[in-house]
């Protein structure tokens, strides 16, 4: 692993070289060229630079003064006035990287008393957090006691309070991030909270409380550990469902297995399986979101896009951070990284992450062998994002896409009724998986209720039935709806989103469409819709992915109104036979 320390180190070097130069005078940061200043940025800067301290004690960076760099982002972050407990808690963790004795750590020397007295004042302002902000209370009760800013360590209580509420909103132990309405928001923020969480552990200057809290902690982190081996794609392509993917799917599954080892909860026997993963993951990471000319991140540009939570500044410090984490993390599990073959393998299955009177809800992953097919379909709930990237579709990039930050009924029908617009997603009850005709895979689900597109169900309306087939490359959807009572539905509209890996930036394994595209046939169609004409979407900035660009819309709908009756079925069945290609091909 000393090859791949050495190689996360120098590109560490490399972003922060040409990115510390946005940090102003005042500490707040600068944005690239088109894009905004988030509030929370300097305590992502000041937490890179406490990282890449740890990693190389050094405390200049192509003659740049370190510990100014970091007091002045501190100062900024502490004065904030949206009390941002995200940038607050990195601005923390950062102080506390270079050591938690006060009277030993340069960065606390340089900070002028007003700031110090903001800090503490801010680290004791008790909080309340839901899902991955809890991960940001408990990394400023580390640093508050640590630092002795406080005489009482709150630090087993707040994670003791995070472990119960995941309890409380997963009976199988996921982390629900919006357990408010439908809930069931189980993404990659799941992952994150148990990063920020055992990182922040890791810099408590109590060791022995440390080591009480890990084996709870490891109950619920080793849930998304096992997943990683099913959910990442050949050519390395990590969680690719729910909000703020693209690069962060990448790193903080990085992070999270690189952490296990070194805390052993990878057995020797399943270590190569591990490192193969991870090797795949950086792979992907590292020719899709490095410009490998230059040295820094990309993660939107003309061809792709990610939520607006995320910006390119933000991403090239928490991608520095990371990858001194990594060095680090490295060194100290040793052995090596060089490929190991693992076989491909022919399954579905569905993960259960929360079941209950009202709901069920998880992910479904199938993986074809021959091809390399890898598809996450989520059952999950929207959250406060209005988009397609948690939609009940099979999300796979360059074959089935969809746009980032915009909401489209991707391979779904979307029914109108006045003013609900439902589809048939989010939640599911009776969900069954088994195997079909021909050693296929089925998923299917009903929705007692129709729901929102916004998340909200709709007594009253309707039910719905859900049944996905998968056979090889093959895939055959089928949705049957049924009315409770006479209803007039004003239209229906069923989206393809036909797009492509980055031009540039991309794995030359990675998938893509071939020339005969997705093979859509519509074998069954009660609505009686039309197909409209294509729409050429490749110019239109708000239809891009988070990993290229979206080319082409194709509609099927029914734009005037259907009387629907009770006792009546209306059935739409869609398949697909993809032609899978490979970028490079």
């Amino acid at each position: 692993m000393q090859n791949f320390a050495d190689q996360c180190l120098d590109l560490a070097r490399s972003l922060l070289g040409h990115n510390l130069e946005a940090i102003n005078e005042d500490g707040t940061i600068a944005p690239v060229d088109g894009e905004w200043s988030r509030l929370d940025e300097p305590g992502h800067a000041a937490l890179a630079i406490g990282e890449f301290y740890r990693a190389t004690n050094e405390t200049t960076l192509e003659g740049k003064d370190l510990l100014d760099l970091a007091a002045r982002c501190i100062t900024a972050q502490v004065f904030d006035e949206s009390e941002s407990d995200n940038g607050l808690a990195y601005s923390a963790l950062g102080i506390l990287s270079f050591g938690p004795a006060k009277d030993r750590n340069p960065v606390w020397e340089r900070l002028m008393d007003p700031t110090r007295e903001c800090l503490d004042k801010r680290l004791l302002a008790r909080t309340d957090a839901e899902g991955h902000l809890q991960a940001f209370n408990i990394a400023k009760a580390v640093t508050r006691f640590s630092m002795g800013l406080s005489k009482k360590d709150e630090t087993g209580k707040l994670i003791d309070r995070f472990i119960e509420r995941i309890n409380a909103n997963s009976t199988t132990g996921f982390c629900d991030d919006n357990p408010e309405g439908i809930g069931g928001v189980f993404d990659i923020y799941g992952i994150l909270s148990f990063v920020v969480t055992r990182q922040a552990l890791q810099l408590h200057c109590n060791s022995h409380l440390r080591d009480r809290k890990l084996p709870s902690l490891r109950t619920h982190a080793e849930k998304y550990l096992k997943l990683l081996p099913d959910l990442v794609r050949a050519d390395g392509l990590g969680w690719t469902h729910g909000r703020g993917v693209g690069a962060y799917g990448q790193m903080h599954c990085i992070s999270l297995i690189l952490q296990a080892m070194r805390d052993g909860w990878i057995t020797a026997e399943k270590k190569p399986l591990y490192l193969d993963v991870l090797r795949r993951l950086f792979y992907f990471f590292f020719v899709t979101y490095v410009d490998q000319e230059h040295g820094y991140m990309v993660i939107r540009d003309a061809e792709r896009n990610t939520i607006d939570n995320h910006t390119t500044r933000m991403a090239n410090f928490d991608a520095a951070r990371y990858l001194c984490q990594w060095s680090r993390l490295a060194k100290s599990i040793g052995g090596s990284l060089e490929p190991t073959p693992v076989p491909s393998k022919t399954a579905g299955r569905f993960i259960l992450c929360d079941k209950g009177h009202k709901k069920e809800q998880g992910l479904f992953i199938y993986q074809h062998a021959h091809s390399g097919l890898n598809l996450h379909l989520p059952l999950m709930g929207p959250g406060k994002e209005r988009s397609s990237d948690s939609l009940a579709f099979p999300h796979c990039p360059g074959v089935f896409d969809w746009p980032v930050k915009a909401y489209l009924p991707v391979m779904l029908p979307e029914l109108t009724f006045g003013e609900h617009v439902c589809v048939p997603a989010y939640y599911g009850k009776r969900v069954t998986t088994g195997l079909g005709p021909r050693n296929s895979f089925v998923f299917r689900y009903e929705q007692p209720e129709l729901i929102t597109k916004e998340g909200t169900l709709v007594p009253g309306i309707g039910s719905c039935k859900v049944s996905w087939t998968f056979e090889g490359n093959k895939i055959t959807s089928e949705f049957t709806f049924m009315v409770k009572n006479q209803v007039s539905l004003n239209s229906m509209r069923y989206v393809l989103a036909l797009g492509a890996p980055h031009s540039e930036y991309r794995i030359g394994t990675t998938f893509c469409l071939g020339e005969e595209s997705l093979r859509a046939a519509v074998l069954h169609d009660d609505f009686q819709a039309n197909w409209a004409a294509t729409e050429t979407v490749t110019e239109d900035p708000e239809l891009r992915t988070y990993y290229g660009n979206l080319h082409y819309l194709q509609i099927l709908k029914r734009d005037h109104a259907l009387v629907m009756r009770p006792g009546q079925q209306y059935r739409l069945t869609v398949s697909f036979d993809p032609d899978i290609a490979l970028a490079d091909e």
